[in-house]
C-alpha cells in the first residue's frame, strides 16, 4: 500500500498553480488568494497619537499638587495647537499628540476644574503615546503573494488605503457522485435507496476553502451517464472530484470511462483508515481525483489528501498546514495495520491538548462528522494506549 504521506505529497503536486489574476474590491476579498506581494504605503500610525482619553503634557511640567491650565480640547480628527510650556491639552483616544508634548495622563489619574488640570498620580514619561510607525513602517512588506485573505488581512490592507487588490481567479471544481442507489435529499425514498450526502458535503468543503463548485452532478451506473457528466465537468472545471465507482465491480465504471476519454487512472491503495481506495487521473491536462464512496471516508480523504491539491491550484504559499500533537484519551488499546485517523475533539488547556475520540469510529458513522473537530493519527502497526502523544489534524486549519 502507498504510505499516507507519499500519497499526500503526490496529490499536492498533481495540479499547477494559477497563472491568471484579477482585480478584486477589498470588500469582496475574503477567502481569495493574493496574486501580488503587498507593501505598506504609509507609516501606521501615520503620526503620534493618544492611546487614551486624557491630557497631553510636557513631563518636565509635572509637579505634585500643581494645576496645569487647559490650553485646548482636541478631538480625534482635529489638529492640535503646539503645547505651551506649563499647560495641558485635553485629548481623546486617537487624538494627535501636540507638538511639544511627550506624555499623556489618563483622565482617571487627575481632575479638571476651572483652574486647570491637577495630576493626582505621578505620570510615567512617554506613557499612553502611540508612536508613528510603531505598528507598520512605510515600504515594509505587509502580506506575501499566495496569502489567504481573511478578516485580519482585510483590516491591515484597509489601514493602508487599499481599496482593490490583485487576486488569483477562483478555482473551479466539479463534483461527480455515482451510484444507482443514491437519491437527492427531498425525494421519496425506498429501503434499497439512500440519500446522497457526498455531493452536498464535498460542495460545502470545497466552498469553505474559497473554491467555486461550478457543478455537482450525479451519474447512474451506466457508461453513457458517466460520459455525459464528464463532458460537462471537463469543459467547465479546473479540477474534477468523483465519489465511488472506481473499484472492480461490474458497475464500477468510472475507471473505464476515464480511459475512454484519454485519461490514465492510477489507482492507489493508501495506508489509511478510513479511506484506503483513492485514484488520480489526468484528462486533457486537468486532474481528476476519485474518492471512496463512503461519506466518512470521502470526508477524511478530501480533508487530508485533496485539500493540499486545492491549495496548490489556488496559488497558496502554504499547501500543507501544520500538524499538531496532543494526548489521546481512550479506554482501550489501539493497533491497526494502516494509519488510522480517529474523529476526535481537541480540548486545549494549560497542560496541553487532550484528544477525545467519538465513541463509534465505524466508517459509516456520519454523525461523528459534525461532532469532531480534528482527526488524530494512529500510526500503522504501533500500539497506542491512553495518555500517549499522537499527531492530529485540526480541521479548522485543514478545511480552510
Amino acid at each position: 500500500m502507498l504510505e499516507f504521506d507519499v500519497a499526500q505529497s503526490r496529490l499536492a503536486t498533481a495540479g499547477s498553480p494559477p497563472s491568471i489574476a484579477e482585480a478584486c474590491p477589498l470588500a469582496e476579498a475574503r477567502g481569495r488568494i493574493l496574486a501580488q506581494t503587498i507593501f505598506a504605503t504609509s507609516d501606521l500610525p501615520p503620526a503620534d497619537n493618544s492611546a487614551m482619553d486624557g491630557y497631553a503634557i510636557r513631563y518636565a511640567d509635572y509637579a505634585a499638587g500643581k494645576r496645569l491650565p487647559v490650553q485646548q480640547r482636541c478631538f480625534a480628527g482635529e489638529a492640535p495647537q503646539p503645547l505651551q510650556a506649563g499647560k495641558a491639552i485635553r485629548l481623546f483616544t486617537g487624538s494627535l499628540i501636540p507638538e511639544g508634548a511627550d506624555t499623556v495622563v489618563m483622565q482617571e489619574d487627575g481632575n479638571e476644574n476651572d483652574d486647570g488640570f491637577e495630576i493626582q498620580r505621578p505620570p510615567v514619561q512617554g506613557a499612553h503615546v502611540r508612536r508613528r510607525g510603531e505598528d507598520v513602517l512605510k515600504g515594509n512588506q505587509l502580506l506575501a503573494k499566495g496569502c489567504l485573505i481573511g478578516p485580519g488581512e482585510i483590516a491591515l490592507l484597509a489601514s493602508q488605503g487599499y481599496a482593490e487588490i490583485s487576486v488569483y481567479s477562483r478555482l473551479k471544481i466539479g463534483i461527480l457522485t455515482t451510484g444507482d442507489e443514491l437519491l437527492n435529499p427531498g425525494q421519496p425514498r425506498s429501503d434499497e435507496q439512500i440519500y446522497n450526502s457526498n455531493g452536498p458535503m464535498l460542495t460545502a468543503m470545497a466552498e469553505a476553502m474559497g473554491a467555486t463548485v461550478v457543478h455537482c452532478l450525479h451519474a447512474v451506473d451506466t457508461s453513457e451517464s458517466l460520459r455525459e457528466a464528464f463532458a460537462i465537468l471537463l469543459a467547465d472545471c479546473d479540477l474534477v472530484v468523483t465519489v465511488g465507482g472506481v473499484s472492480v465491480g461490474e458497475k464500477d465504471l468510472v475507471k473505464p470511462t476515464i480511459e475512454e476519454l484519454g485519461g490514465t487512472l492510477d489507482l492507489w491503495r493508501v495506508c489509511m483508515k478510513p479511506g484506503k481506495p483513492v485514484a488520480l487521473a489526468q484528462i486533457r491536462g486537468k486532474p481528476v481525483v476519485c474518492l471512496p464512496g463512503n461519506p466518512v471516508s470521502a470526508f477524511v480523504v478530501f480533508g487530508l489528501l485533496v485539500t493540499p491539491l486545492l491549495r496548490t491550484m489556488q496559488g497558496r504559499t502554504q499547501v500543507i498546514p501544520d500538524v499538531q500533537y496532543g494526548c489521546l484519551a481512550i479506554d482501550r488499546r489501539l493497533k491497526e495495520n494502516r494509519d488510522e485517523f480517529l474523529r476526535v475533539r481537541a480540548d486545549y488547556s494549560s497542560r496541553g491538548v487532550t484528544l477525545s475520540p467519538y465513541p463509534q469510529q465505524g466508517s459509516g458513522i456520519i454523525s461523528s462528522l459534525p461532532w469532531a473537530g480534528a482527526l488524530a493519527r494512529i500510526p500503522a502497526n504501533m500500539e497506542v494506549h491512553d495518555g500517549d502523544t499522537v499527531a492530529f489534524y485540526d480541521l479548522r486549519h485543514w478545511l480552510r
